[in-house]
């Protein structure tokens, strides 16, 4: 069967496509229809049905166009402005906004307690130390709530978490009674709140909102039937972290650590488990998963029994497709509520106003105490009752939201590394992030693995690319550099273990501490007390080899310490400052000895080619000085 052609009679005609404006389209409309129509309308006065038609199709093309402008603009994360747009290309790429921002500031914490006599000797009866759990609450004078962020525990005292004793009170035999207690926590502006929901039949990705504003997060989520509930980044990931106290029961071995080491750090894999994130009216969304199986998950998903689940004619051949949403309808994103309710216990504050002055945290709020138990029930409460606190530093860094473009810029630079550790400076932030109380990790160094591998008749470095070294230190309770003991490399561990490439392998190990002795001689001016400038240079010397302000693999600048010196009012020159090596573990000393005249290099001492970090021990014996006179 033959069919016609139908030819295209129609004339070609000039139409351009660079218009976009409503004038712009208005006049080439006129070009056009004097061009192509001069017959047909001539009208095109003001007034005239002519020029109206020509001026609505011109106001519909500005229309379309805008519109077709802004959609293409708010799909790109670096043009939006509309801020919905920008929340969810935010969670697209893995970074959540932030609605507020909370004040913090550290609390000075005292209680009393009472002495007790061993043998003539008094002593702090510390089963009366009283243990401050985390989200216990304090009121600044101007309304402000605030919340501590972790326990306050005056039973254990380390370098980084010490407990100061003084003695308070004498009794009327001029006996030591009570003793004041004072430790340390970091709190943030904060009430907390507890809402309820009810979940009816399984519904697949259910979801409630908090409509309160200002919501910094959830603290808890604690079903009808006792369950926890956790936050997860993404509903696909089912395993979280848990703390677990660092006792005989929890773990045999690495409980003998627990002074340093109070909790440790455990993988849990959870079903239970929800998202959230923030709408455009900074509302709360929480969002569930779709498991509606029974099954546990690795019976789901995906194994050779399985494949096909919920397709009529069951399991399926190896050449046939299966249907891969069938896993939708696991635990794999997560169980699904159902016929129960839900307790969520959030915190809201922050903003400018939570900025209080210091010195204004004074009154207590919601207080968890823990006492021991076995002792005097009045006497405990006694010290209960003298808990105080106040903030020396004024709480800084409250603040509104995120403005549209701290979105952007914080999304941008979120997603190059999506929560891994990428890069030599990631695994070093990941390291010295891990909470305190799951081990002190002070000091950290990565570099690439090397074999030494005889080769020649000189030893060889051989770059192993399969393997990076991770060189730790902390510090004991003196605040002296020591090993990391079993606990704390487990829990590092187990942390890195989340956030570590697959590819790589990660071996933690010892730096090498490196102690030293320097002594100095200097002239002072005569119109100067020579012990008082000799006495200033010391000052300035043990804060500048404060440990806390050296690193794994740096050098000392001989100069920079001549120039700390000659920079001391009353000090006229510098003769000389050397340094030595001291080691010797019976002297309290690391045991490594170093050659300090084969390391210097033009006026630098370098650590060894092994990452080590120079280390002033005991500044009080190691710092000597002398003031020569002529």
């Amino acid at each position: 069967m033959a069919y016609n052609k139908v030819s295209n009679k129609t004339q070609d005609k000039d139409v351009k496509y660079l218009n976009k404006s409503f004038s712009g389209f208005k006049n080439q409309l006129l070009d056009f229809a004097s061009v192509y129509y001069p017959e047909t309308h001539k009208d095109f006065s003001e007034g005239s049905p002519g020029l109206m038609f020509l001026e609505m199709a011109a106001y519909v093309g500005d229309v379309l166009s805008f519109y077709t402008d802004t959609q293409l603009q708010e799909s790109f994360l670096a043009l939006a402005q509309d801020r919905e747009n920008l929340y969810n290309m935010a969670y697209a790429m893995g970074y959540k906004p932030k609605v507020t921002t909370a004040a913090s500031t550290m609390l000075d914490i005292f209680h009393l307690i009472p002495a007790q006599n061993n043998g003539g000797t008094y002593t702090p009866d510390f089963t009366y130390a009283l243990k401050l759990q985390e989200n216990s609450t304090f009121k600044s004078t101007e309304g402000t709530t605030f919340y501590t962020t972790e326990t306050v525990d005056f039973n254990i005292s380390s370098s980084l978490n010490p407990t100061q004793v003084d003695l308070y009170q004498y009794d009327s035999s001029n006996n030591p009674e009570y003793y004041l207690l004072k430790k340390k926590v970091k709190s943030i502006s904060a009430d907390r709140k507890t809402k309820i929901f009810t979940a009816g039949a399984a519904q697949q990705f259910l979801s409630f909102t908090l409509f309160d504003k200002n919501i910094i997060n959830i603290e808890s989520m604690i079903d009808g039937e006792g369950n926890n509930w956790y936050e997860v980044p993404y509903l696909a990931q089912d395993t979280i972290f848990e703390e677990k106290a660092n006792n005989a029961a929890n773990d045999p071995e690495l409980h003998a650590y627990n002074g340093q080491t109070p909790y440790l750090l455990k993988l849990k894999k959870t079903p239970r488990r929800y998202i959230t994130r923030f709408k455009e009216d900074d509302t709360l969304q929480i969002q569930f998963g779709a498991g509606v199986s029974d099954k546990a998950d690795e019976e789901i998903i995906p194994n050779p029994d399985n494949i096909g689940l919920g397709i009529k004619e069951g399991r399926k051949s190896l050449d046939i497709a299966y249907d891969p949403s069938n896993f939708l309808y696991t635990r794999a994103y997560g169980q699904i509520p159902s016929n129960t309710t839900l307790a969520v216990t959030y915190i809201v504050g922050g903003g400018l106003n939570a900025n209080v002055a210091s010195n204004t945290i004074t009154e207590k709020g919601t207080l968890n105490m823990i006492s021991n138990p076995g002792v005097n029930v009045g006497l405990s409460d006694f010290c209960q009752q003298s808990l105080i606190s106040n903030n020396v530093e004024a709480a800084v860094g409250g603040g509104s939201g995120e403005t549209t473009e701290e979105i952007r810029m914080n999304t941008m630079a979120h997603f190059s590394a999506q929560q891994r550790t990428v890069t030599k400076n990631d695994y070093l932030i990941r390291t010295l992030s891990m909470p305190s109380k799951l081990g002190n990790i002070s000091k950290a160094y990565i570099t690439q693995d090397d074999q030494i591998t005889p080769l020649t008749t000189e030893p060889n470095r051989i770059p192993n690319p399969l393997a990076l070294n991770l060189y730790t230190l902390g510090y004991d309770k003196d605040k002296k550099l020591t090993n990391l003991n079993v606990a704390t490399k487990i829990n590092l561990s187990t942390y890195l273990e989340q956030y570590r490439m697959l590819t790589d392998a990660i071996n933690i190990k010892n730096a090498f501490v490196i102690n030293f002795i320097l002594d100095f001689e200097i002239t002072a001016f005569k119109n100067y007390n020579n012990d008082e400038v000799l006495l200033q240079c010391i000052t300035d010397l043990k804060d500048f080899f404060a440990i806390d302000k050296w690193q794994i693999n740096q050098p000392i600048v001989i100069s920079e310490v001549k120039n700390l010196i000659g920079a001391v009012r009353g000090v006229q020159t510098v003769e000389s400052v050397n340094f030595e090596n001291i080691f010797g573990e019976t002297q309290g000393y690391a045991q490594y000895k170093y050659d300090f005249v084969q390391a210097t290099k033009k006026d630098i001492i370098y650590p060894s080619l092994d990452p080590s970090i120079f280390e002033l021990k005991y500044p009080d014996v190691n710092i000597s000085g002398k003031v020569i006179t002529y």
